[in-house]
């Protein structure tokens, strides 16, 4: 099955929402690309190129690729547990209102 324009994007956390997107992507065919923190490991669903990982750990890695995820999407869905919302997710939703970037939050 074609899902024509569909593209799922995520941050590449290995639990929580990104585990589930990307799940959910692969499973029904759907075009999956992530940005991990640079401090991470490149894979094959990675935006960015090889030579921007595996660099030393850093927190501010968080906040460049909550940056560079909402730059690259269309829209953004940020899920929250309980209607929490935590510093990362906190982060995209706030560049997402500097850039003027549509957004929803689902709960």
């Amino acid at each position: 099955m074609e899902h024509p324009g569909v593209e799922v994007v995520s941050g590449g956390a290995k639990d929580g929402a990104d585990k589930y997107a990307k799940k959910f992507a692969l499973e029904f065919k759907i075009p999956y690309s992530e940005f991990p923190p640079q401090h991470q490991t490149h894979n094959m669903y990675c935006v960015m190129e090889a030579y921007n990982y595996g660099k030393p750990y850093n927190v501010g890695y968080y906040h460049k690729r909550n940056k560079d995820l909402v730059k690259y999407s269309d829209k953004v869905v940020a899920f929250c547990k309980d209607g929490e919302i935590t510093n990362g997710t906190k982060s995209a939703l706030e560049y997402c209102k500097k850039i003027n970037k549509k957004f929803v939050i689902l709960s």
